[in-house]
């Protein structure tokens, strides 16, 4: 998202984004449309909306204001939270007190680390309250699965929403003119470029994994891929020869704490 920012505005990123998955996922989608039980359709279509387009273009608008990364991934790691309240709220799930209390031990070990790495800036925190829409959606998008999907296969349910969502996002491309853009200019193909990984990679494939996830082990347990951000950046970190320090390991095993606590049979 922040090199398709040089190039793209907020809502082109995400349609882009969007548009690029529907279209990897259409050719199954054909196949699995008439899989899936016309009672439920209207389900599968919301987890879309819910799981990857509303929330594509929170976090690219929250991206292209430039809200400060590690306050982001903070406000990201409440979507654990948003799963349990609005689990409670909307579908009368009854989640024991120990899993919440896992929750915030894994959400204090993720701030602690955060800290530890860069003081935050909070110079651009008012788009914050984007990313805390999008952590809401993601909520609503994990119950939805979890308690009105549980007898779909996560995989046709994954390729058929995203597919759907080719529409919504195709319309979007649409009215920012898209196609007058100067696609030969090096900055606005790399730019697409980004986008279209982003879509492939981090919603196409991340979701047909994240349904799967949520069918074979919760969807509270799902939900907490956002406290393995911060592992996959310090790997990242040590790639790049970066010093990883005794603190920050120490925080690291707060949120496996936190991760095991909640998924405590």
């Amino acid at each position: 998202m922040k090199i398709s920012t040089a190039g793209l505005n907020a809502a082109q990123i995400a349609s882009v984004r969007i548009f690029s998955a529907g279209l990897v996922f259409l050719p199954f989608a054909i196949f699995h449309l008439k899989k899936i039980p016309a009672d439920k359709l209207l389900m599968v279509i919301l987890t879309g909306i819910f799981g990857n387009l509303l929330t594509a273009f929170l976090f690219a608008a929250a991206i292209a204001n430039n809200i400060d990364s590690s306050l982001a991934a903070i406000l990201n790691s409440l979507t654990p939270l948003s799963v349990v309240i609005l689990g409670a709220i909307f579908f009368k799930a009854k989640i024991r007190s120990d899993k919440i209390i896992g929750i915030l031990i894994g959400f204090a070990g993720l701030c602690l680390l955060t800290i530890t790495q860069k003081n935050i800036n909070l110079q651009n925190a008012g788009y914050a309250a984007l990313v805390l829409l999008a952590t809401i959606s993601y909520g609503l998008n994990v119950n939805i699965i979890s308690y009105k999907l549980n007898n779909v296969n996560p995989f046709q349910a994954a390729t058929v929403s995203l597919a759907f969502m080719c529409i919504p996002s195709g319309i979007v491309l649409w009215q920012q003119h898209f196609l007058n853009l100067p696609l030969h200019q090096p900055v606005i193909y790399k730019s697409i470029l980004a986008s279209v990984t982003l879509g492939i990679a981090g919603s196409a494939i991340a979701t047909a994994f994240f349904y799967v996830l949520v069918k074979r082990a919760g969807g509270l347990f799902a939900s907490m891929v956002t406290y393995g951000i911060p592992f996959i950046a310090i790997a990242w970190g040590i790639i790049y020869n970066e010093q990883v320090t005794l603190l920050q390991a120490g925080c690291l095993a707060v949120i496996l704490c936190g991760v095991y606590i909640t998924n405590k049979k």
